[in-house]
C-alpha cells in the first residue's frame, strides 16, 4: 500500500458518512446560532464534527486534530501529523438552502498539506487527493483523474468567486489581469475543486476571513492536481502557527500566471490591507 493510501480511504469514508448526516439535517428544520454577525453554526455542524473528530482520533490516536467546531488547545503545534477538519464548509449556504456546502478533511505533515478530501453531499461528489497519489473526483459510477487546465492567457481564464463574501478589490484585481469570466460557489473547497477539475483557473480571497481548516484539504487536492496555493505575497500558507486565520489571504491558481497574479494583487491593494 502506498504512503497515505490508508489515511485517504479512511478520510473518504468518514467524509461520506458525515455528508450523509448533514443531508439528514438539510432535509429538515435546523436551528441556527451565530458565532458573529456573518458566521452561523447549526446542529448539523456539531453532529458532523462529533463523528469526524471521534473517528479520526480512534483511527490515528497519536495525530493532532484541529476542527472548526472545537477550541484549539495548542497541542497540534507539537505534532508532526495534524488533521484539520471543517465539518461543514459553507454553513451560510446550508442555512440559505443553497446546496454548495461540503465536508472537508485535510492532513498536514510537518506543516504541509499532504492529503485532502472535499465531499459535496448534495451532489454526491467527492474530490480527493494526496501527495504521490494524484487527485480525483468521484461521483456515482465514475472516478476521474484531476488535472488543472493549462490555460496561460488571462483572457481565456475563469475566476472562481465567493457567493456570500464578495470583495470589490477582487473584481478590481481580475479587471487589471484581464480576467472577465466568473463562476460562483459557496464552499472554499468546492471553489478549489473547480480549479482542480479544470473548470476555473484562479481563486483569490485577499482578506483574513478564511481559516486553515478551510484551506488545508482543498490545498492538498489542488496541489496534487498540479495547481498552486499561496498567500497574497506568494508565500506558502502557514499551518503550524498559533493563528487559525490565513492572515495574508489566499491565492489559488493553475500555476501558469501565479506570479503575475501576485504582482497584480500587490499593485492593486492598499498597503495597509496587505
Amino acid at each position: 500500500m502506498s504512503p497515505l493510501e490508508n489515511e485517504l480511504e479512511i478520510a473518504k469514508s468518514l467524509a461520506r458518512e458525515a455528508g450523509h448526516l448533514l443531508m439528514d439535517y438539510y432535509r429538515g428544520d435546523t436551528a441556527v446560532q451565530w458565532k458573529d454577525a456573518d458566521d452561523p453554526v447549526t446542529a448539523a455542524d456539531h453532529a458532523a464534527n462529533e463523528l469526524l473528530v471521534t473517528q479520526i482520533a480512534a483511527a490515528f490516536p497519536t495525530d493532532g486534530i484541529l476542527s472548526e467546531e472545537l477550541p484549539d488547545d495548542g497541542s497540534r503545534l507539537s505534532r508532526e501529523r495534524v488533521w484539520m477538519i471543517d465539518p461543514m464548509d459553507g454553513t451560510r449556504q446550508f442555512v440559505d438552502r443553497i446546496d454548495e456546502f461540503a465536508v472537508q478533511i485535510g492532513l498536514t505533515i510537518s506543516g504541509v498539506p499532504q492529503l485532502g478530501v472535499v465531499y459535496h453531499p448534495a451532489r454526491d461528489r467527492m474530490f480527493y487527493g494526496a501527495a504521490g497519489l494524484g487527485a480525483y473526483v468521484e461521483e456515482r459510477w465514475s472516478t476521474k483523474r484531476l488535472q488543472v487546465h493549462p490555460a496561460v492567457k488571462p483572457g481565456e481564464m475563469v475566476a472562481a468567486m465567493s457567493r456570500s463574501h464578495s470583495l470589490p478589490v477582487v473584481n478590481k484585481i481580475l479587471d487589471n489581469l484581464g480576467i472577465n469570466r466568473q463562476v460562483q460557489s459557496g464552499s472554499v473547497g468546492l471553489k478549489m475543486g473547480l480549479l482542480a477539475e479544470g473548470l476555473a483557473h484562479i481563486y483569490l480571497h485577499p482578506a483574513q476571513r478564511t481559516s486553515i481548516w478551510d484551506t488545508c484539504g482543498p490545498e492538498a487536492i489542488l496541489r496534487a492536481a498540479g495547481g498552486v496555493v499561496t498567500d497574497i505575497h506568494g508565500d506558502p500558507l502557514r499551518y503550524v502557527d498559533p493563528p487559525l486565520r490565513n492572515l495574508r489571504g489566499i491565492v489559488a491558481s493553475n500555476g501558469q500566471i501565479h506570479d503575475l497574479i501576485i504582482r497584480a494583487i500587490q499593485m492593486t491593494m492598499p498597503a495597509d490591507n496587505k
